[in-house]
């Protein structure tokens, strides 16, 4: 089952002072759509590269407590990458749901909505490009 996380949750987990890559980790999926701001302490992993990143990732967060997913809108490369993470960590790591002690989420609302939220907060936005986000899109 998939488990989803709110931009406030994430927002609170990030300001608790919890440290980027050791108690969580925010992977970014974004391809191109990457240039205009990202989450502070996270790591862009693009979607058209994850396959061939999967193995190194899961390797090197095995400990990570909780791994969160995000593309623009959680829509499909988030969802698509936390499934595809989960199956690599069950199949390199030879846990199962009930013994894996990492929690996978992914991001409600992705990038677009964190950042039309929170892109104010530079402890919690960074990079972040007005003109990229002024399109009719947002």
């Amino acid at each position: 089952m998939t488990s989803y996380i709110t931009g406030d949750e994430l927002a609170e987990i990030i300001r608790s002072g919890k440290i980027p890559k050791k108690d969580y980790l925010v992977v970014d999926v974004r391809d191109d759509d990457y240039a205009g701001g990202n989450i502070v302490g996270g790591l862009n992993v693009p979607s058209n590269e994850f396959l061939n990143n999967v193995d190194k990732l899961v390797k090197e967060t095995k400990n990570v407590p909780l791994v969160i997913f995000h593309c623009a809108l959680s829509q499909v490369r988030g969802p698509k990458a936390a499934r595809i993470y989960k199956e690599t960590r069950q199949n390199v790591l030879s846990e199962t749901d009930s013994t894996s002690s990492t929690k996978i989420f992914i991001l409600r609302d992705g990038f677009t909505g964190f950042q039309s939220k929170f892109k104010d907060d530079a402890n919690l936005v960074e990079n972040w490009d007005k003109d990229v986000w002024a399109s009719d899109w947002n």
